[in-house]
């Protein structure tokens, strides 16, 4: 077996400890935590769990454990897992017994939930990987050994890179605005690892639960997950390829519905285009321009104050009419509705959901009521039918205004001004017996969103059974694609979050949703000319190509940059319209078979390591995209590692150095259309366009799918399917029709054949579509001829071509030419010295009258840092930081300085360093985490952050050292070297004041800080060093709820 482990804990000298988890969880050895009674907290349960030398404990309390107590229980042991064949050849269930099996709560991300829980028949088996579980109260963790050299994706909405090894994901649904690489919950929650094995071979393992459950994959080769209650492991595979994965998972929670072609063209999007007035300008400007657009979107200020169903009647007098007017151009209107419904007498929808008692309820049986944009609002309770069918009604009764799509957003569910950004865990939901009947908010927080979708879609369904329904979510679960399509949320326009985008689409490819992208040009701040059009170039060739951007910012069309971005930006939609013939039939292969519209390229070659972290190129089939994510070079500039095989570049007649480099893998036919400004512009009759790559055997072969572009005919065999081949025989190419699908005649029109001889050459010939083509093959001499002739033609035309001009980046604060000079501060008892340019770090912290360095640091890492996250090295502790105060008094008696670093997302991290004037024995450090531009998507709020002081102290005598410290609740405590890792908190935490005790030296390093600031210490004891943390709260922060921790180091004399 690939697997079977029944240790997956490494052994220590001392048993772990293991608490009953709230939320965040890790399968791994553990730290001492000591607990006692939360000061003015609501009591939590929580996990506190380290895998390695650098855990982190998640912030909350629980039962009391005592600090003498020299051995801590422990779990049993972990063991293997019981498991019964289920759905398909390949596909097994796991459970931690067979009473866990039957306490399980009903599946939300199968199609068919009974599949979950019908065994089938077979001889496969047994399974060739075997799970290993551990319970622990209540809850349960799992542990899958895979083979050294094994590769993780999946995870669904993650930010960070593509290949996931040494990242972990919470499975917890967040409006996380301004989310950066090391956020560990977004939007979405799909609890799923695709994992790729050395050979090639691919596994998916599914945790099937809808709790918040940590995925941790930072153990090499290695997948863990914790999640509280019994919950079923399905493992798929292992299978050949990773498509075959993929195709078997969609056999358990379906496929995309097919999308309307439509909704294939692009999107335009601001928050908010603020009338019809302006909406109709954007698009007649877009037909004007001659730059293709599908379709218009409405954000939240077209409706009368934020009341959903309804319209603004000053702004938008007569939709209906100003949908015509958009129809008339053939463009498409999608409006938005969020879930929170204001509360308020007399508003239709407030009063028809409460007549039919619809409403999220809180513990005490009232409903819940919680603020977002229109003030105090209840939110529907969509797991139940009853609640599905009143929304539903109501979005029927909506599309009669000629609604062409709806968007969901807010839909986590996101609450304004609550420090967990959602509401809370304790409220109830009245749930259909068959998806879990009445459970509180932690079981149906993740799939909230995913039916809320759902109730949208069938809304749209029953207001138009000829019309595929169109439906964009913000949040959902894994299976949401049946019902919507999604965007990787509130991101940032810069080039971090450009780069990040396409993983991002990649990643939520692999986890079953194909129909995503990103908000191109970023939804928070104002691109530059050449971030914009560069994310365009890229962005046109994702599955879901759609602008948005925040109120507040520039306007971000098209044509906002410059004449040099608005030509690429034609250039670039261009290339996806004469794309779409393709495009659409890679989302009908999706819809029947479940492989990712975009694939990583790997997919090209799985048994290539090489390719297994690129993430600046991706498949649209046989057709690879390479892109450039840095702004000094262009796609053209940069190295691509391509798969095996023949791949042969190609353009329209476009290259740019902003757009994308294409190449056709050798054996694929690509079917293009003419260029077109809109979907509605094409006919069956047009010309039909082949790209024609031959392989080592001279022969290709391609698809093409074609219907109506909407409605449901195609599933009772109303369409054409044609499987194009072309073959190379004495040095003539035919190509003709192999075979068809489908009950549609052929279309009476023109063939253009177009075979590929590289270095972008091509040579081409015409026929008629159905009837065999022929094409005479130049010789050798002549293709070499063609080949340089237009490699140098390239070259030329990329050297004329004019780049877009970016602006210069906004100057920094004042004093920020200090920030590359390293800052020493040398006052009263106290030498430091700070190197701004890497985190802002503090490298040495020498007592003057002790002659003592307490900092363990280099430049590059150690000393004394600060994160912006509970995540080890999340954002705080690289960026560059700037000085931008610095205070010398004349007597040398007082200096200060102060240091501000970006951390994302609108925020800054600040650190004021200062030696007391009035006690120069003392040096004082004052940090705050505060919100700068925090964009109004999510009220003011920021993602969730924590501002976690890591100082790094050197041991001289590790032998002779202990943390000395009297605790809140009186006791008092030495902790040890031997303890390794320590979490204190609840009334076990210092009391304001705990000190590292030299016994050897006679000194003691004292840290006082403000208890009410710290939410948690945690001690880890090293090898010679000792870190000496200070946690504060993990929460939001606004402009007025800045997160803080002002503390103090003095060094004193013990005997």
């Amino acid at each position: 077996m690939l697997a079977t482990s029944t240790a997956p804990y490494p052994a220590s000298s001392s048993p772990p400890l293991l608490l009953t988890s709230h939320s965040h969880s890790r399968l791994a050895s553990h730290p001492r935590v000591f607990r006692g009674s939360p000061r003015s907290r609501p009591p939590r349960l929580l996990l506190s769990l380290a895998g390695s030398s650098r855990a982190d404990p998640r912030a909350g309390a629980g039962g009391r454990v005592g600090v003498s107590e020299e051995r801590m229980a422990s779990s049993a042991t972990a063991a293997e897992m019981a498991w019964v064949r289920v759905l398909e050849e390949g596909v097994f269930r796991f459970d931690a017994s067979e009473a866990a099996r039957a306490a399980a709560a009903p599946s939300l991300s199968f199609v068919e939930p009974r599949r979950r829980e019908a065994t089938r028949e077979g001889a496969d088996g047994p399974p060739a990987v075997a799970p290993a579980c551990q319970v622990v109260g209540d809850v349960q963790k799992v542990l899958i050994k895979l083979p050294a050299g094994t590769s993780f994706y999946g995870t669904g909405e993650a930010s960070g890179p593509l290949e996931r090894t040494g990242k972990r994901v919470f499975t917890w649904n967040t409006d996380a605005w301004g989310f950066g690489p090391g956020t560990t919950s977004l939007y979405q929650s799909h609890p799923w690892v695709l994992a790729v094995l050395p050979d090639g071979k691919a596994l998916g393992v599914l945790a099937d639960t809808t709790r918040r459950c940590e995925i941790d994959l930072r153990e090499e080769s290695t997948i863990k997950f914790s999640s509280p209650s019994a919950y079923p492991i399905i493992t798929f595979g292992p299978f050949n390829a990773p498509a075959e994965v993929m195709t078997s998972l969609s056999h358990a929670i379906g496929t995309v519905s097919m999308p309307p072609k439509w909704s294939l063209g692009y999107h335009q999007c601001r928050w908010s285009y603020d009338s019809s007035d302006k909406v109709l300008k954007v698009v007649r400007t877009f037909r004007e321009k001659g730059i293709p657009c599908d379709v218009v979107w409405m954000d939240i200020d077209y409706m009368d104050g934020f009341r959903c169903f309804t319209f603004d009647s000053s702004h938008f007098p007569d939709p209906k009419s100003m949908v015509d007017d958009l129809h008339s151009i053939s463009c498409k209107a999608i409006w938005m509705l969020d879930p929170g419904i204001k509360k308020e007498e007399g508003y239709f929808v407030y009063e028809t959901g409460s007549e039919n008692d619809v409403w999220i309820k809180k513990a005490d049986g009232s409903p819940f009521i919680g603020e977002v944009w229109p003030g105090d609002c209840v939110f529907p309770d969509f797991t139940c039918e009853r609640t599905r069918t009143w929304w539903a009604s109501l979005v029927r009764d909506f599309i009669s205004n000629g609604v062409d799509g709806i968007w969901n957003d807010m839909n986590e569910p996101a609450v304004f001004k609550s420090t967990t950004k959602t509401m809370p865990e304790s409220n109830i939901h009245r749930g259909d017996a068959d998806i879990g009947g009445v459970q509180d908010h932690s079981y149906y927080h993740n799939v909230y969103g995913m039916l809320m979708a759902r109730s949208t879609y069938e809304g749209m369904a029953k207001a138009n059974t000829d019309k595929r329904p169109f439906v964009l979510t913000r949040a959902g679960f894994i299976g949401s694609q049946r019902y919507a399509a999604t965007w990787t949320g509130d991101n940032l326009s810069n080039w971090e979050h450009l780069h990040m985008s396409l993983p991002m689409v990649l990643q939520l490819g692999l986890s079953g949703q194909p129909l995503s992208g990103p908000d191109i040009g970023g939804f928070a701040g104002n691109a530059t000319p050449k971030l914009f059009g560069r994310w365009m170039g890229v962005g046109a060739l994702f599955p879901f190509s759609r602008g948005h951007t925040e109120t507040g910012s520039i306007d971000h069309e098209p044509w906002s940059f410059g004449e040099e971005c608005e030509e690429v930006c034609r250039l670039a939609l261009l290339r996806r319209y004469r794309l779409l013939p393709h495009i659409y039939t890679l989302f009908y292969i999706s819809h029947m078979k479940g492989t990712p519209v975009a694939a990583p390229v790997f997919f090209a070659d799985p048994q290539d390591p090489e390719l297994r972290k690129i993430e600046t190129s991706f498949l649209l089939g046989p057709l690879l995209v390479c892109a450039s994510t840095v702004p000094d070079k262009g796609a053209h500039e940069c190295s691509h590692k391509l798969p095996k095989g023949i791949w042969l570049p190609f353009d329209f007649g476009d290259s740019h150095p902003d757009l994308p480099v294409l190449f056709l893998r050798g054996g694929a036919i690509l079917p293009i259309g003419r260029p077109i400004k809109h979907v509605a512009e094409a006919c069956l009759e047009d010309d039909l366009s082949l790209i024609i790559s031959l392989d080592q055997n001279g022969k290709a072969e391609g698809v093409l799918f074609e219907d109506a572009g909407d409605g449901y005919g195609f599933t009772q065999g109303n369409y054409l399917l044609t499987y194009y081949v072309a073959e190379l025989h004495s040095s003539v190419v035919s190509v003709k029709v192999l075979k068809t699908e489908g009950s549609w005649k052929r279309p009476k029109r023109n063939l253009n054949m177009n075979i590929l001889l590289g270095g972008g050459a091509m040579i081409s010939s015409h026929g008629i579509d159905g009837e065999e083509v022929h094409l005479t093959m130049p010789s050798d001499s002549e293709v070499s001829s063609l080949v340089a002739t237009s490699e140098l033609e390239q070259k030329k035309r990329l050297e004329m071509i004019k780049p877009i001009p970016d602006v210069d980046e906004p100057a920094g604060q004042e004093g920020a030419e200090l920030s590359k000079t390293p800052v020493d501060l040398k006052s009263g008892d106290w030498m430091l010295k700070v190197v701004p340019w890497i985190g802002g770090r503090i490298i040495s912290m020498t007592h003057l009258p002790s002659d003592s360095q307490w900092l363990h640091s280099r430049i590059e890492i150690n000393g004394y840092e600060e994160y912006s996250g509970t995540e080890y090295r999340s954002a705080g502790c690289t960026e560059e930081y700037n000085v931008v105060r610095r205070y010398l008094e004349q007597s040398g008696e007082e200096e200060s300085i102060c240091l501000e670093g970006d951390i994302g997302g609108g925020l800054v991290l600040q650190r004021h360093i200062s030696v007391l004037k009035d006690n120069p024995k003392i040096f004082q450090i004052d940090s705050s985490i505060q919100a700068r531009s925090v964009g109004s998507g999510s009220g003011g709020f920021s993602r969730l952050v924590c501002l976690r002081v890591h100082p790094t102290f050197t041991l001289l005598n590790p032998t002779e050292v202990v943390v000395a410290f009297t605790a809140i609740n009186g006791s008092k405590h030495e902790i040890s070297p031997e303890s390794g890792e320590v979490v204190l908190e609840g009334d076990m935490q210092p009391n304001g004041e705990w000190m590292l005790v030299d016994k050897c030296a006679g000194l003691s390093l004292v840290n006082r800080f403000d208890p009410s600031q710290v939410s948690k210490c945690l001690l880890h004891w090293g090898t010679g060093d000792l870190n000496m943390e200070l946690w504060s709260e993990e929460r939001p922060v606004s402009k007025d709820t800045p997160l803080r921790i002002c503390h103090q180091y003095e060094v004193r004399q013990t005997n």
